[in-house]
C-alpha cells in the first residue's frame, strides 16, 4: 500500500490512463480476450499437446501488459511503471523459456480442487471482473479491460492451476508480487474489483508450492 500512497496521482488520473490506453489500443482488447478464450478452449478435454501454444499466449499477454500498458501509458503518472513493465517482460520471457522452448507445461481441466479453483479465477477475470467494474461505476473507456495488469494476472493464476506438470515456484513470483501491488492500489484507490487479486495469488501460491514438494 505504501508504494501507491507515495505516487503522485489521484483516482481520476489513474482512470484517465485507462481512458487513454483503451482508446489508443482499441480493438486490441478484443483480440487479447479472444486468445485468452482460445487458451481456455485448448485446455478442455481432450487436451492434447497444448503446453507450448498456451504458454505462448501467456507470454503475449504479459509482454502486452508490460509494454502496451505499463511502459506506454502508466509511466505518464507513475515512474515505477518502468519497473512494473520490466517485470512483465521478464514474466513473458519465463513463459517462453519454460513453456514454449522447453515444453514443461501441459494444461488440462480436472474436477479437482485446483481445476475448480482455476475455473473460478478464469471466469472472474474474463466475465465477472468487467461486469463488477461496470456495476461499481467504472464504465468503458474508464475501466481496466482485459490485457490490463490485474485481470491478466487473475487469468494467469487460473490457467496455471490447470497446469498438470509441476509449475516452478519462480514462475508465479512476479504475478504474486503484482497481486500484492495491485491489492495495495485497490485498497488505496477503492478499485473494488481488484480486492480479490491478493486472495487469487495466495491460493495459487499454496497450490504451486504444495505440488512442488
Amino acid at each position: 500500500m505504501i508504494l501507491f500512497r507515495v505516487m503522485p496521482f489521484t483516482i481520476e488520473q489513474f482512470l484517465e490512463v485507462f481512458r487513454a490506453y483503451n482508446e489508443a489500443v482499441y480493438p486490441a482488447q478484443w483480440a487479447l480476450f479472444g486468445i485468452a478464450v482460445a487458451a481456455v478452449v485448448m485446455s478442455l478435454p481432450p487436451a492434447v499437446d497444448n503446453g507450448r501454444r498456451i504458454s505462448a499466449i501467456l507470454a503475449v499477454l504479459w509482454a502486452w501488459t508490460g509494454i502496451a500498458y505499463h511502459i506506454a501509458f502508466f509511466t505518464g503518472i507513475n515512474p515505477l511503471a518502468y519497473v512494473f513493465g520490466a517485470m512483465c517482460i521478464v514474466q513473458a520471457l519465463l513463459f517462453v523459456y519454460h513453456g514454449v522452448l522447453r515444453g514443461r507445461m501441459r494444461f488440462d481441466v480436472w474436477a479437482d480442487a485446483a481445476g475448480i479453483t482455476g475455473a473460478v479465477l478464469i471466469l472472474f477475470a474474463l466475465v465477472a471482473y468487467p461486469i463488477l467494474g461496470y456495476l461499481l461505476g467504472r464504465v468503458y473507456p474508464y475501466s481496466p479491460t482485459f490485457g490490463a495488469p490485474c485481470p491478466t494476472t487473475i487469468f494467469t493464476f487460473g490457467i496455471l492451476l490447470w497446469n498438470r506438470d509441476r509449475t516452478p515456484v519462480h514462475l508465479i513470483a512476479i504475478p504474486f508480487l503484482w497481486s500484492l501491488i495491485g491489492f495495495s492500489a485497490a485498497v488505496s484507490l477503492s478499485i473494488r474489483e481488484d480486492m480479490g487479486l491478493f486472495l487469487a495469488g495466495l491460493v495459487t501460491a499454496v497450490f504451486v508450492v504444495r505440488n512442488a514438494r
